[in-house]
């Protein structure tokens, strides 16, 4: 599909789009960007910043035209509409989402995700198709043979495309001659999984290359990103990753009863394996801050009793958190739901290293908890609503800055209703930003 957008428009859009920012601000779009990261640097290392800050979510549909689809069919328009809810809504962190190709993941066949403009509505928002893809009586495969249980389990019944990986013999058996197992390659169903393979390959690449570095192009406008982009620190809680891709919550709830050896053993492995390959954060990088998203979702009172939380999911997640902490990144766990008092394990890491990402329902007894020691992110209830009015919204934001912005250690995460007028959303923000000056 060719893009209402050429990179020769999108380039000449930008040059006038930064000449506008500087001669707006009378400063730099290096001078912007450096005084938002150290806005943002300052709350984290637990010093008092100039005001709060914040970053920004809006329906990108309602507010620009753009629909959801184009972050997997048309990157180009899909850049063009991050840009503009940027330079619109002037975040102190900004995010360009987790774009990638639909055409690849179609040729794949995808079995655990539904994204907009292919399996679901140009409109609607991604979905994780939850699945138990590890039986129960395979936790030995994977904890003696994981690259074996990944081609020959895992992959085949994520991707329809690579069924016929299923059909390989277990591959620890090929020291005595990999010749043998060759005419399996001949067969007219990997022929065919090669040729999908390649066809999903070049899709990818083609859509990597047209959207280039989205991040960088909104560092030059000024704007630091919310994360560092390709960053490998050690990830979440193994738990999570567990539950979700390999057992199903079905799955995982009854291992914690039936066999919770076998499930903290599993769990063991998958983050002794990203710790051997995580690499050290980059030095000196711009902003000063590699920070790292960690998304959270099994933790919480819903899911698990304190003594589970103790047990399954604070260890791993305690030294993953630790282990990205050593690399150099500011690890920011996604605290899904109410944590309420399991947020007092964060005291266990080192005061000024981690920014604790929480729903509004903790955000006071998050500050009772961690203040001085774990900056807040804020999110959720009025703060993540499509159906609040603005001013609602204007007022809890407010209530939240008096209650917990004290002494600093606070950053917001602000959606805009979905009806907003763009006017009315940017006079919104700037009264929250003079509202929220020290």
């Amino acid at each position: 599909m060719k893009s209402a957008i050429t990179k020769k428009q999108y380039a000449a859009e930008h040059q006038s789009l930064k000449d506008q920012i500087e001669q707006k601000n009378g400063k730099s779009t290096e001078q912007l960007y450096a005084e938002r990261a150290q806005r943002v640097k300052d709350v984290i290392e637990l010093r008092v910043p100039d005001r709060v800050p914040y970053s920004i979510n809006v329906n990108m549909q309602t507010y620009t035209g753009v629909p959801n689809s184009a972050a997997y069919y048309d990157p180009m328009v899909y850049k063009t509409g991050i840009r503009r809810i940027t330079v619109d809504l002037e975040p102190d962190m900004c995010n360009a989402g987790l774009p990638t190709s639909g055409v690849a993941l179609e040729v794949l066949d995808a079995k655990n995700k539904l994204w907009p403009g292919g399996p679901i509505p140009p409109n609607y928002e991604y979905q994780f198709v939850e699945g138990e893809f590890m039986k129960e009586d395979e936790y030995d495969m994977f904890i003696n043979d994981p690259s074996g249980f990944m081609i020959r389990r895992y992959l085949p019944r994520v991707y329809g495309t690579m069924l016929p990986l299923q059909k390989l013999p277990p591959l620890d058996s090929l020291m005595m001659g990999f010749e043998g197992m060759t005419p399996l390659f001949a067969s007219e169903d990997f022929i065919e999984m090669a040729r999908k393979m390649v066809k999903a390959g070049q899709a990818l690449a083609k859509f990597r290359k047209t959207i280039g570095d989205a991040y960088e192009e909104l560092a030059e406008l000024g704007f630091p990103p919310m994360g560092t982009v390709g960053a490998t620190g050690a990830g979440g809680a193994p738990f999570d990753t567990l539950s979700s891709f390999l057992r199903g919550m079905k799955g995982s709830m009854v291992d914690m009863y039936r066999r919770p050896d076998k499930l903290l053993k599993a769990c063991e492995l998958i983050l002794d394996r990203r710790i051997a390959v995580a690499t050290p954060a980059t030095p000196n990088k711009r902003g000063g801050l590699n920070k790292i998203g960690v998304p959270l979702w099994r933790g919480d009172k819903a899911f698990m009793s304190d003594a589970q939380f103790k047990k399954f999911y604070w260890p791993g997640l305690k030294r993953a958190l630790q282990a990205s902490i050593d690399l150099g990144f500011i690890p920011i766990p996604f605290f899904e739901a109410e944590f309420g008092d399991r947020l007092e394990h964060l005291l266990e890491l080192p005061a000024g290293k981690v920014v604790a990402s929480v729903e509004y329902v903790d955000a006071v007894k998050a500050k009772q908890i961690l203040g001085g020691h774990t900056a807040l992110l804020v999110r959720g209830g009025p703060l993540s609503s499509a159906i609040w009015p603005l001013n609602e919204v204007e007022s809890c934001i407010k209530d939240l800055i008096d209650k917990c912005g004290k002494d600093g250690g606070l950053l917001l995460n602000i959606r805009l209703p979905d009806k907003v007028k763009s006017n009315e959303g940017r006079a919104m923000l700037q009264r929250i930003r003079k509202y929220g000056r020290y």
